[in-house]
């Protein structure tokens, strides 16, 4: 697979260059990346600018030398889930389909900066995931099983070890007493918008349009394949189309003329204000359906369950901030001297056995990526590097080979209702 560089006429971004650039005061950066105007044909376009969508685009000239590629978002780049989640990156889950791919994408994170030119802040802070009934520590020591199995790096620690790694917990709940955890040494987080906007540079350097404003209004087919997607800013042929919309995906797929088999609903988070370090971990607390993680900016990152309802609101709903924090507070007791900062919702996509679709459609040449419900941004590496298999060669790789829409006319479920923890 021949690997095209990152670099283009932006300029490569370097120590060099900022000492050269704070010579002149900074007045020759150029843009990230172009804003062209869409052609009239692309050999493929993508619905869909963010984090998966530009991955696909980057992977398929990286990994495929194929360029003539338009991404096109009906809003701004990262503005839907990639910009509105909780940062967490992890691999540890139960099904051998699950590990690969998300394993993949945490060891494409951990080069990801150098790969792109882009510091995208990655963080391998470690991830621990509470078992707090003995339901839970039944399953994590399984996955811990699991995961060994597969190659991934996890271990089982004691209720005294978590204590000691993180001071502020209380380990003696009263409804809720802390038994155990799932612990990855290899998990963190990342800052979000970086990873969209590293991308779209690679992208946009290697000659691929990003083309913003330009909403999906029709999907033109002739002969069983598609012909052209229609938008605001007119009409676009392409010999092949990739459908990379989240909680918008079963939209585009109705007007393709197929139906996909996921729900839509608003998830949730909040930040407090910020505070001194006092969290460097990631926590997810399952049985109470919350997770939380400091910021570099000290601020204290929240999250919980998806509504109970099927909506397309990015706001989210009160009751569901108070009840996320109130199962917090019984586990981590300073958090009830804090203010909240601010609160936004995203909206996710959701199968059955929650796990992705990415997949050949019933028409021709329409290819899907979506259901990653509330684990999509950790999967954003691994997602586009076998979206650029399935597309560009129109067969799945081993990554993406389980996950077809197949697997459901089947019976062939990939269920990750524990492992997605708060997904289900």
């Amino acid at each position: 697979m021949p690997a095209a560089p990152a670099s283009s006429s932006t300029g490569r971004y370097s120590v060099f260059a900022i000492a050269r650039e704070a010579l002149r005061l900074h007045s020759g950066w150029k843009r990230a990346w172009a804003s062209p105007e869409p052609r009239r044909k692309y050999q493929v376009v993508i619905v869909g600018a963010g984090g998966h969508g530009l991955a696909t685009a980057y992977y398929l000239g990286r990994n495929f030398g194929i360029t003539d590629v338009a991404v096109i978002e009906k809003g701004w780049l990262g503005g839907g889930n990639t910009g509105r989640n909780t940062t967490i990156i992890r691999s540890n889950y139960l099904q051998d389909p699950s590990a690969a791919i998300y394993d993949k994408a945490l060891k494409l994170y951990e080069n990801l900066s150098q790969d792109l030119n882009y510091n995208i802040m990655f963080s391998p802070r470690g991830l621990l995931m509470l078992a707090q009934t003995e339901h839970e520590v039944r399953g994590y020591k399984r996955t811990a099983h699991a995961n060994r199995l597969q190659g991934v790096a996890t271990e089982w620690i004691t209720p005294r070890r978590i204590k000691d790694m993180l001071p502020i917990i209380n380990i003696d709940g009263p409804r809720y007493p802390v038994l155990g955890g799932l612990y990855q040494e290899r998990g963190g987080t990342a800052r979000h918008d970086a990873v969209a906007w590293g991308y779209a540079r690679a992208c946009s350097a290697m000659g691929m349009h990003i083309i913003q404003n330009c909403e999906v209004t029709g999907i033109e087919t002739q002969g069983g394949k598609v012909a052209a997607v229609n938008t605001g800013k007119g009409r676009i042929e392409c010999d092949k189309l990739a459908l990379i919309a989240a909680g918008h995906s079963s939209v585009l797929a109705d007007m393709a003329g197929f139906r996909l088999p996921i729900e839509s609903l608003a998830l949730q988070a909040l930040v407090s204000e910020p505070i001194k370090p006092c969290c460097d971990l990631v926590i997810m607390a399952n049985t109470v359906h919350g997770y939380l993680s400091q910021s570099d900016k000290g601020e204290m990152v929240i999250g919980g369950g998806t509504d109970g309802f099927n909506n397309y609101t990015q706001r989210g709903s009160w009751h569901h901030v108070e009840e996320t924090v109130r199962a917090l507070i019984e586990t981590f007791p300073m958090l009830s001297r804090l203010k909240m900062l601010r609160q936004w919702g995203g909206i996710v996509d959701m199968t059955g056995d929650r796990s992705p679709i990415l997949s050949a459609t019933p028409v021709g040449n329409i290819f899907v990526n979506c259901g990653w419900g509330t684990g999509g941004f950790k999967a954003i590496p691994g997602s586009g590097w076998a979206m650029a298999e399935l597309v560009a060669q129109g067969r799945p790789g081993p990554l993406a080979a389980d996950f077809g829409l197949d697997r459901f006319a089947q019976g062939r479920f990939i269920d990750e209702s524990v492992a997605a923890g708060v997904a289900h």
